[in-house]
């Protein structure tokens, strides 16, 4: 998901809703006092830890049981089906990584007479275009398309932009700047859409640069949880995996006839899932489909990063939960799990809440939880760090990498500021400059 460094608001205010739930608490503490609230507060989030940590645990079996075998199997039959494909990338003044970029997407295997490769400059203030004009005129195959200042819509405005380029293809597949794909990409996200009901696929992104710093150790991990064990998981279970935004591909008649992508977002893979399970399609999940992208060096970096994420899904939620809940096209069971993928960016939040009446009762302030036999505590990190586990053994890591564990207790910690941060700010509506991802261009 690469960023953009353009202010723009991301949702109207809903301060009205962030007064009701301080005259909902400061009437419960009238009624029923200050401990009975807090006690009967533990008891809902043990609740929503409780089914958050069985969903974690489902995911994790599954893909114990079912991921190895997906991971190892072979290319069969995609030599026969090659419908045009254009290749589409954004780019905003990525100069340090568009040359590995451009020779990955160059070396893919696919027909040369059905496939297009289309990189926009968006706009860049550093070499960035000069360096894609050259590489294009060193090979015919690549076009570049250089949108003026002031174009707008960010990413999803320069996707739009390179989708009116391409009218012959038939599927489009997006990769970011940093990314370099495998040659057999392609063909392994291509060979999905023979079923109709597929609207758009998702690829598998592995981080190249996990020995750069100790966070990138921690991202590297993460991703491994999140593409062997979570999206693995959603699929296997309900077959509800999410379009990420980079190594995916879409029908391009269903992104046209959805609208294109949605510049009023700044997590458009995530506005178009729920659009696309909205308009009756289905999104899969090729883990065999290998994709490799930058984990970001710092902290500030990381902060960003996670703040937009948790900024935009926050707005899916508000956006889509009605739509969700009342749509033909998805069964009672299909609209839990939709609703709980929607509130992956608000459980830190609650953790954060959860973390503080833990304290308080430490202070002797609040009552027992009503749900006395489950511990609040251990339900905070049991199911992501089973997660995490599995991810590390479907990986193939060293066996010292389950040190690397202990980076997730800070990075956690960080996940509730920003998630929280995200919260109130969408419900205020404080305006939202999205800042652009910083690369390192390592190999």
């Amino acid at each position: 998901m690469t960023g953009r460094g353009r202010r723009r608001a991301v949702s109207p205010h809903h301060r009205l809703g962030l007064l009701a739930h301080l005259a909902v608490f400061a009437v419960t503490v009238a009624v029923l006092g200050l401990d009975s609230t807090l006690g009967w507060i533990a008891t809902v989030l043990n609740v929503v830890f409780l089914l958050f940590f069985f969903r974690h645990l489902g995911f994790a079996v599954a893909a114990a049981r079912w991921t190895e075998r997906d991971l190892d199997a072979p290319l069969v039959g995609a030599e026969s089906f090659t419908p045009p494909v254009a290749v589409l990338v954004a780019c905003k003044d990525e100069e340090l990584v568009v040359d590995g970029m451009v020779a990955a997407l160059l070396a893919l295997d696919y027909p040369h007479s059905a496939l297009t490769v289309v990189v926009v400059d968006d706009a860049s203030t550093d070499g960035t275009g000069a360096r894609l004009d050259a590489l294009a005129a060193a090979d015919q195959r690549l076009r570049v398309l250089h949108r003026q200042p002031g174009s707008g819509g960010g990413k999803s405005g320069a996707l739009n932009d390179a989708l009116a380029l391409v009218d012959g293809a038939q599927i489009a597949v997006i990769f970011d700047a940093d990314h370099q794909p495998e040659p057999d990409v392609l063909r392994r996200l291509v060979r999905h859409f023979r079923d109709p009901k597929v609207g758009a696929v998702m690829g598998r992104c592995v981080v190249r640069n996990g020995v750069e710093s100790s966070l990138a150790s921690t991202i590297f991990i993460d991703y491994l949880s999140g593409y062997l064990v979570n999206e693995y998981g959603r699929q296997a279970l309900f077959e509800l995996p999410a379009y990420g935004g980079a190594n995916c591909a879409v029908r391009t008649d269903l992104i046209r006839a959805l609208g294109g992508w949605n510049p009023h977002t700044v997590t458009e893979d995530t506005d178009l899932t729920l659009r696309l399970l909205l308009d009756g399609r289905r999104v899969r999940y090729d883990p065999s489909a290998v994709d490799f992208e930058e984990a970001v060096l710092s902290s500030r970096r990381f902060w960003k990063q996670r703040y937009r994420w948790a900024r935009g899904h926050q707005k899916c939620l508000r956006d889509y939960w009605r739509p969700i809940l009342t749509t033909r096209h998805l069964s009672p069971m299909e609209k839990l799990e939709t609703m709980l993928f929607l509130w992956v960016y608000h459980v830190p939040v609650l953790c954060g809440l959860g973390l503080l009446l833990i304290v308080l009762r430490a202070f002797g302030i609040g009552d027992q939880s009503a749900v006395s036999t489950v511990s609040l505590s251990a339900l905070l990190f049991a199911g992501p760090f089973t997660e995490l586990a599995v991810g590390l053994v479907l990986g193939r890591v060293e066996r010292r990498a389950v040190w690397m564990l202990i980076g997730f207790i800070p990075a956690f910690g960080m996940s509730i500021l920003t998630a929280t941060k995200a919260y109130l700010d969408g419900m205020w509506g404080t305006l939202y400059t999205w800042s652009k991802t910083a690369r390192s261009g390592v190999t």
